[in-house]
């Protein structure tokens, strides 16, 4: 079973696992950086739970999930609309949102993938200095495999820091904080905007 289709097939799973957990944790520094109503694009939305929570705080808010079951869920949480694509294929060129979050959803791709996807789903931002992402990453060498065939690419600091300037952005805020449901898991959180010399 591929990454994609766990998330396809057991979505009822995944939404009792992670929708319980406080986006509060983790998005708290990432909203500082945010004015009021802007609009959010959450990149792998998932079941709706961060959605949920930046609505309620006075933002706007769109999904994007690969994962059909994932996405019917989410537009009924947070009752805002979910796009259902594939961020390595879809046209982000015609969207133009203040902020992306990027929580998560991107640890199942290969390193050698992650700049060109990271570039595909940039050019749904704003070209203003006030836009904002929010990209967080599992720390660690390598690969690790987990269950129902899931493999997650793990990150050192340097090499997304260097990942993050080659497309034009700084780190206005870095966290490092083990996963908020106790699986041992080292999380790297950074809050980006566009770099003044790009």
């Amino acid at each position: 079973m591929s990454d994609i289709a766990y998330y396809r097939t057991h979505y009822a799973e995944y939404h009792d696992k992670t929708f319980h957990i406080d986006p509060a944790v983790f998005l708290s520094g990432f909203v500082k950086y945010l004015r009021p109503g802007d609009h959010v694009l959450d990149i792998g939305c998932g079941s709706g739970r961060d959605l949920s929570w930046l609505k309620q705080k006075g933002f706007l808010v769109t999904g994007f999930e690969a994962s059909p079951g994932l996405a019917d869920l989410a537009r009924r949480h947070a009752d805002c609309p979910v796009i259902e694509g594939d961020f390595e294929a879809f046209d982000f060129q015609p969207l133009s949102v203040d902020a992306l979050l990027m929580s998560g959803s991107l640890v199942h791709l290969p390193h050698n993938r992650l700049v060109p996807v990271l570039a595909n789903i940039l050019k749904a931002l704003k070209k203003s200095p006030d836009a904002r992402v929010y990209l967080s990453l599992k720390e660690g060498e390598g690969v690790f495999n987990h269950t129902h065939h899931r493999t997650y690419y793990l990150w050192q600091d340097q090499d997304i820091r260097s990942i993050i300037d080659g497309l034009g952005l700084g780190v206005l805020d870095v966290a490092r904080s083990d996963s908020a449901r106790g699986t041992g898991a080292v999380w790297l959180g950074y809050v980006l905007g566009r770099s003044l010399d790009h």
